[in-house]
């Protein structure tokens, strides 16, 4: 953004360097956290023993920008620094001490949890409570790590990373849905404190993010990736290189899995479980064609996992885990993902429980840069979870009844395809739900030159039931619909109320430049958070300006647009 130069202007300019300088020395936060450009000698911080700030206003300097002002003051009562980088560290490292007591004083609570359902909401609750330790302790180390010359991705990967801890508490909370003790309740009593702590941190690093964005930065906006990257990172070995932008060579994976017995695996799951411990260079399973009934689990810290089929309907993945027989919707993934770096290839993700078993989901995604190309997700209501992180989705294709893409993901999807499936026939049916909770998260469910279509079943069955493009799982959520195709079954409202008012003021729903007979915005829905979308806001949520770094995408030989499609 530029300024003109006027003494309006200047002021904005001064800002703008003084900001800068805070981020050539180190010291990442907001930008309300100086204020020596003040011209009111009364305004100016004291000068003690050779330090700028007292501590009592450095703290508060840092606890400016967050909402939750009382919490963030409490957690940096016993800081003795005024660096507000050292400040940032230390709220994060009081934040992950306060959610390990979370686990700790969750144990009193398993007296009530003599039914099956809170019993497996706790079970969520320790393993979604320790990766949000995980993300905060991360936070902390890449706030001690800072490089000004990796400015975007470093704050790109402390905003998204914080964003993971707040929908980690939520998620735990979530777990507790329709369960007959008091044990919600109890836990969310529990994660109050540390989901304003979550919140706090993400608005600690917002304001400075803000205004990087508005910087001149030349970048291209419009790749088509036929070719490999010049700017390979350097988690990919030369071998996998080779592997992957080959073309007419014969692949040579790390492991081959064959349900027939002609490789050296007939299980997916025996494949992972061969990864060597500590392993820190991409892992390649190709799986042949063939139905795997099992359930997969690619672990935490298993990272850069390369899994390949044969084509999305020849290469399946299936299982029929489901909410009505009693397992929590976050552990009925026949697939989830939870390591870094993810790749998949060709190949199909499907819970066939059925729309009568409600909640049943093909794949759960909850690792960091995820790449999905050419596959095919297929179930009912909530087949594909994009919880939480970066995600990209390209040519795949998603098919299901009840909010069957839903999460607090950063998920783009790409040219993909989203089919309505035949539901039951008192059930109305929603594309998307997106579930952001903190409205400076990085959560967004993007579709960009997408087909939003009816499965032929359900069109002749001429059921009374209405379709919509989402409804708001989560207080912000936000989801943007832009150059798609949208069919008539789409109801002219466009969107669907969660619950009576809930949220309709605070979502952030868009159309742009969409076509098809569903396309037409005249009768849609006029809730306050129904946004009027510009072509700067429109490419602003491509995947080239919106993840920032969008190398985990240009490293493989797919077809890729990183900005606006025609």
């Amino acid at each position: 953004m530029g300024y003109n130069d006027d003494a309006g202007s200047r002021g904005k300019k001064i800002s703008i360097i003084v900001i800068s300088t805070i981020v050539l020395v180190g010291m990442v936060g907001s930008i309300t956290y100086t204020t020596i450009h003040k011209s009111d000698p009364s305004e100016q911080p004291e000068l003690q023993g050779g330090q700028v700030y007292s501590s009592n206003k450095g703290v508060q300097s840092v606890c400016a920008p967050t909402q939750y002002k009382k919490t963030c003051e409490e957690s940096l009562a016993s800081a003795n620094t005024t660096d507000p980088k050292e400040l940032i560290k230390v709220a994060f490292q009081y934040a992950e001490k306060s959610i390990g007591d979370v686990i700790s004083k969750s144990a009193l609570i398993q007296e009530a949890g003599k039914d099956p359902r809170t019993k497996g909401a706790l079970d969520v609750c320790k393993v979604v409570l320790n990766d949000a330790i995980e993300d905060f302790k991360r936070s902390s180390s890449k706030v001690g790590e800072f490089d000004v010359t990796k400015l975007e991705s470093y704050l790109d990967d402390l905003k998204t990373w914080l964003s993971g801890t707040v929908t980690y508490q939520e998620t735990c909370i979530d777990a507790f849905e329709n369960t007959t003790s008091n044990a919600g309740e109890r836990m969310k009593a529990l994660l109050k404190t540390t989901s304003e702590l979550a919140s706090n941190s993400i608005a600690m690093v917002s304001g400075l993010s803000d205004i990087v964005s508005q910087l001149t930065f030349t970048k291209s906006t419009r790749r088509l990736l036929l070719q490999q990257s010049d700017d390979i990172p350097s988690f990919v070995d030369d071998e996998t290189r080779r592997v992957l932008f080959a073309q007419g060579t014969t692949l040579a994976p790390n492991a081959i899995v064959s349900a027939t017995g002609k490789g050296q695996f007939k299980t997916i799951n025996e494949a992972i479980n061969s990864i060597p411990k500590g392993n820190n260079q991409t892992f390649i399973i190709f799986v042949r064609a063939g139905v795997y009934n099992e359930y997969v689990v690619i672990p935490k810290r298993v990272n850069k996992v390369v899994l390949i089929g044969e084509g999305p309907t020849k290469t399946k993945i299936t299982g029929n885990k489901n909410y009505a027989d009693g397992t929590n919707t976050f552990n009925t993934a026949t697939v989830a993902v939870n390591g870094d770096y993810f790749l998949a290839r060709d190949i199909g993700f499907e819970n066939s429980a059925g729309a009568e078993k409600h909640q049943a989901v093909a794949l759960r995604v909850s690792g960091d840069y995820a790449v999905f190309y050419n596959c095919q997700m297929d179930g009912y209501q909530d087949t594909l979870y994009v919880h939480t992180y970066r995600q990209f989705y390209r040519d795949c294709t998603i098919t299901g009844t009840i909010d069957f893409v839903f999460g607090d993901a950063a998920a783009i999807f790409q040219n993909c395809k989203f089919i309505v499936r035949k539901p039951m026939e008192t059930q109305n049916c929603m594309v998307t739900a997106q579930g952001r909770k903190d409205p400076l998260s990085v959560g967004v469910i993007v579709l960009q030159k997408c087909q939003i279509l009816a499965e032929p079943a359900y069109i002749a069955a001429k059921l009374a039931t209405k379709n919509y493009l989402g409804r708001p799982w989560k207080e912000f959520s936000r989801t943007i619909i832009m150059n798609s195709v949208i069919d008539g079954f789409i109801d002219p409202e466009g969107w669907a109320p969660w619950m009576g008012t809930f949220a309709l003021e605070t979502l952030y729903y868009g159309e742009y430049q969409n076509t098809g007979p569903g396309a037409n915005t005249a009768q849609r829905v006029t809730w306050k958070g129904i946004q009027k979308i510009t072509p700067q806001i429109a490419e602003s949520f491509t995947p080239g300006k919106y993840f920032r770094n969008d190398s985990f995408i240009t490293t493989y030989r797919i077809p890729y647009v990183a900005g606006m499609m025609p």
